[in-house]
């Protein structure tokens, strides 16, 4: 049988036969050629609906298929004929419900009638046998390709068409014993058909043989292949791969797949499910929960599954005849009633069965219930409002019993005494139980393991004074709320020397737990509110679990196993003492009560020799820390304002927090495996000492009395001591001698520091930033001599250098390395700032804001002659090959970013080209009150900030590369505007907001001046 893509079928091939193409899809029953029909045969061959299995996710499936159909049908249109001219209009929108609604029939596949019409007529015969193997052929070309392969038998060729598609014909194409699935592409006709007018390919060989033969690959459809795959699908998708064809039905209806009859809250009739028993009597497994009379349909399932091993239903009425039927189902393993009224809800159900072993009465409503089933071992009547349980199940060995309110204490003595060999008991929520009642069941009940006697508040464990609870084998024991547990209690619980878990959740009434029990694992105690004293001796405890205990003051425990301890916000906590070989990770967080004292049961020697996380967040009661630690990696002591002296010994320390220790006077780290450190959040730390063979990065900002710092860190390569003024020479020369590395260094506020200090940067040979903003310096030459690698000079607001501070830097050639150099609010005259930029062609930055003695930026000069600029720059000439690369002897500027914001005196910038800046993308001149005049010719300039200069009159621009323009709140006329950037072809970006001058009507004119414009940021004020 060979199946061909349908996407490659127009609507005239869809059609072709009306009789035999239809829409249908499972393969009927008596047609020998396994012809797909409807989906009713498919339904009347699995026993079942589709329907049965529509749900919301199945509608969303049906909505993403039909999203394919409409995304295919808008580019059918692009479709092309085999003549490779457009298709008709009729034509063009091909029908693809097929393709995802049902299988058509093809060549193979097709009836009698239209095999006749075939070259041969042998296509029917070879189409039934070709039904049991199936064949298909899977292009592996990376290209896709719309036509059909075309193929010839011997008896001669067929038509053109007949070769394209290659349908319904029983012997024209290719053998029947294989499926093709051809990829496809929307072929545009002429010559960019890759196929010739026949369907054939032009680089075929000498038999019209295609070249598309060689990419197949072959893969078999056997049966078992089939079913293999058909394991992976549900019940939903099993129906739907039975109506492919007739191979895939008998494949999907096998027995392997429908052992388990799952119809959970489907709406499924007494008549088809009486159906689908009788067609697969071999299954195992019934789920019937919340489908429609449930107490017929599990009769049915009873009466006609003799190999019945589990059954689940619930949501209903179950009549009494059911239970006596059970017995019927002699392989029945399994039963789970959930939510459901047994009998008339007032009558005795018995449950007598003799190989059940689990059994499940959730949340049933029934008077009394008796249970005989020798081979019971798990029963659970959770939720179910019986009075009276009466079992006879000498297996049995999970019993729960939870929230059964009516079952009274001596029902639920005599149920859980008639089982000797329980293990597992959950009574929780049965507020009747007794201690007499537990007693009972250690006695009857040797080999219990696990207890929940969660909110039961009779239960204290203690019958008498003489006589109390014991329970040897319990290794689990779970008492959540019950108000009668105090720490006389405990008493009974040591003696279960076995015990593993132990949760004791809001036990109010218990005041301490003092237990030595070598196998306890996990410990609990959540809002035990008058619990004050925890005393645990256990070789194996892992997890300890205690909070919001707040009148707990006292903790001692011994363990070599526990690896975390959590105590946060144990406000009263004043005692730790922990021998824990093992605990790596301590949090203390919000531990107010703490002491100094807790520092040596952290520090070697006090029994965490493991120790490698410690949080001490928000303790407040800490005033002087010392940590010896050979084994600590992080500390944290975030909150801690109390803290006034800080000393860490401990080699491997790698992370240390700081912030909020606002007290801190002394601190010692030495040593330590820090990388970085930030003391800059300690206002008032006067005494540093660090010895750190690793760390990199030290922030000393902020430190305003730190005096006396031994900082030894060979590896240091940036200090920032910014506005620690106190900091000394002596200081600073003892830092750089022992800082040899060094490349960044911020001394900006250090009043204190003079020429001694900056005469022992030398022993800094890699220092490439220095920042002195903000110092009482007169004389740099010390900075000239000792660093010779600077890169980054600042000297912000440095008010007491002369004019001539910075003449080594353009007289002498000193710091021939420097590019960036910070002169803002500094008092340098107009004749030294001018001197500076001319000669210091070196520089790429340099900001001059609020410099108050500088008036004009003018570089049209040239040896001391003015410069007579054209009146209108044209790019074209001004930045010529000749005038960028000029004459060998003047050199160009590097200059890339100059920032003048705020300087008040200034009045007029111009730079020609003769000032070959060629490099300058950015400038920014805002906030100059004066300036009126500006004219920039800079091939490079991409961002100019003209902002708040409200008195700017004249604006000349030759910046061919400019695209950002900002004229905020000037009071330049439109004209100007107009004019300037009519010479700047990338602009981009402008802003005149608050131009009182420039109204919104002129945005027209401006985007005409300058078309690149992107964006136009106005007020839009009107004219």
């Amino acid at each position: 049988m060979k199946i061909w893509c349908c996407l490659c079928f127009t609507e005239d091939d869809e059609f072709e036969d009306s009789d035999t193409m239809k829409e249908g899809i499972p393969v009927i029953e008596g047609d020998p050629e396994g012809n797909i029909e409807n989906s009713e045969d498919v339904e009347m061959q699995l026993g079942l609906s589709l329907d049965l299995f529509r749900s919301r996710d199945t509608a969303d499936e049906v909505e993403s298929f039909r999203s394919l159909e409409d995304m295919i049908a808008m580019r059918a249109p692009l479709v092309a004929d085999n003549s490779g001219e457009a298709a008709p209009a009729d034509r063009r929108v091909t029908k693809w419900w097929p393709l995802i609604h049902g299988p058509r029939r093809y060549e193979g596949e097709c009836s009698s009638g239209v095999v006749g019409r075939g070259s041969n007529g042998g296509g029917s015969s070879s189409a039934i046998d070709d039904l049991q193997h199936k064949r298909a052929r899977v292009l592996a070309s990376p290209k896709f390709y719309y036509s059909a392969a075309m193929s010839s038998d011997a008896g001669g060729s067929s038509s053109s068409v007949d070769r394209d598609y290659n349908i319904s014909h029983g012997s024209s194409g290719p053998t029947n014993n294989e499926m093709s699935f051809h990829n496809f592409v929307w072929n545009k006709g002429g010559d960019d058909n890759s196929f010739d007018s026949n369907g054939g390919n032009d680089d075929g060989d000498e038999n019209g043989t295609s070249k598309l033969e060689d990419l197949e690959v072959r893969m078999d459809l056997t049966d078992d292949l089939l079913h293999m795959v058909f394991t992976f699908l549900d019940y939903v998708n099993l129906c739907r791969a039975a109506m492919v064809c007739r191979q895939w039905r008998s494949a999907s209806a096998h027995e392997d797949f429908w052992r388990c009859l799952n119809f959970e809250s489907r709406k499924i009739s007494v008549e088809q499910f009486e159906d689908v028993c009788h067609r697969y009597p071999n299954a195992t497994e019934v789920n019937i929960f919340g489908a429609p009379a449930i107490h017929l349909l599990v009769m049915r399932a009873v009466s006609s599954l003799r190999n019945l091993e589990a059954l689940t239903l619930g949501r209903g009425q179950l009549g009494d005849t059911f239970f006596h039927a059970l017995a019927d189902c002699q392989l029945l393993k399994s039963l789970i009633v959930n939510d459901s009224t047994l009998g008339n809800g007032i009558q005795e159900i018995p449950i007598n069965h003799d190989q059940l072993r689990h059994l499940e009465l959730i949340k049933c409503r029934v008077m009394r219930v008796s249970i005989r089933c020798p081979q019971l071992q798990n029963l659970s009547l959770k939720r179910s409002n019986m009075a009276q349980a009466v079992l006879n199940c000498p297996l049995l060995c999970l019993l729960d019993i939870a929230s059964c309110h009516k079952l009274s204490d001596a029902a639920i003595r005599l149920a859980a005494t008639s089982c000797p060999l329980l293990e597992s008991l959950d009574m929780s929520n049965c507020s009747c139980v007794s201690d007499e009642t537990l007693r009972e069941i250690a006695l009857s009940c040797a080999n219990l393991r696990i207890l929940n006697s969660s909110y039961c508040p009779n239960i204290s464990l203690e019958v008498s004074s003489f006589l109390s609870v014991r329970l040897p084998m319990l290794t689990e024991l779970k008492l959540h709320s019950c108000e009668g547990i105090t720490s006389a209690s405990m008493a009974a619980i040591s003696h279960s020397y076995m015990l593993e878990v132990l949760e004791l959740d809001n036990c109010n009434l218990l005041t301490s737990v003092s237990l030595d029990l070598p196998l306890l694992k996990i410990i609990r105690l959540v809002h035990c509110r008058k619990f004050a004293d925890l005393n645990l001796q256990t070789t194996k405890l892992s997890s300890i679990t205690v909070s919001n205990c707040a009148a707990l003051h006292r903790i001692n425990i011994i363990s070599s196993s526990l690896q975390k301890l959590s105590l946060q916000k144990q406000e009263n906590l004043t005692t730790l003492a922990l021998q824990c070989q093992d605990l790596q990770e301590v949090d203390l967080t919000d531990c107010e009560s703490l002491t100094n004292s807790i520092c040596e049961v952290f520090s070697d020697g006090g029994g965490c020799p493991m120790l490698k996380s410690l949080v001490l967040d928000n303790c407040e009661g800490l005033t002087t820390v010392q940590f010896f630690s050979t084994s600590l990696v992080g500390l944290s002591l975030v909150g801690c304002r109390a803290i006034t002296s800080l000393e860490l010994k401990c080699p491997c320390l790698e992370k240390v927090y700081l912030d909020g220790c606002d007290h801190l006077e002394r601190a010692s780290f030495s040593p330590v495996a820090l990388r970085s450190l930030n003391l800059g959040i300690c206002p008032k730390l006067n005494t540093l000492s660090i010895e750190a063979l690793h760390m990199a990065v030290l922030e000393l900002k902020g430190c305003g009395v730190l005096s006396e710092a031994s900082i030894n860190c060979p590896l240091l390569t940036s200090l920032d001591a910014s506005f620690c003024s106190q900091l000394k020479d002596d200081c600073l020369s003892a830092t750089t001698s022992s800082c040899p590395l060094i490349d960044s260094l911020i001394l900006m506020s250090c009043p204190s520091v003079g020429s001694d200090g900056l005469y022992s940067l030398r022993s800094l040979p890699n220092l490439t930033i220095l920042d002195l903003s903000y110092t009482f310096l007169t004389n740099l030459q010390p900075i000239f001599e000792s660093c010779s690698q600077l890169k980054v000079f600042k000297l912000q607001a440095c008010k007491y250098l002369a004019d001539s501070s910075l003449e080594p830097l353009y007289k002498e050639g000193s710091l021939p390395a420097l590019q960036e150099l910070d002169l803002s609010y500094g008092t340098l005259c107009q004749s030294a700032i001018e001197e500076l930029l001319a000669f210091c062609t070196h520089l790429t930055h340099v900001s001059l804001n609020g410099c108050i003695n500088m008036h004009d930026l003018n570089w049209g000069s040239t040896g001391g002659l003015p410069f007579e600029p054209p009146s209108v720059y044209s790019s074209y000439v001004i930045f010529s090959h000749e005038n960028i690369h000029g004459s060998a002897e003047q050199r160009n500027r590097l200059l890339q970013n100059l920032n003048c914001v705020g300087c008040p005196n200034i009045r007029k910038v111009l730079i020609p080209p003769e000032a070959r800046c060629f490099h300058l993308s950015s400038l920014n001149l805002s906030l100059s009150a004066n300036l009126k005049e500006v004219d920039v010719a800079c091939f490079n300039l991409c961002f100019l900030n003209l902002s708040n200069c409200c008195s700017l009159e004249i604006l000349k621009l030759a910046c061919p590369k400019l695209t950002s323009l900002f004229l905020q709140s000037c009071n330049i006329d439109e004209e100007a505007v107009e004019t300037a950037i009519s010479q700047c072809s990338m602009l981009e970006t402008l802003d005149v907001r608050f131009c009182p001058k420039i109204c919104s009507i002129s945005m027209g004119r401006l985007r005409t001046a300058c078309p690149s414009l992107k964006r136009i940021f106005s007020s839009l004020t009107p004219p």
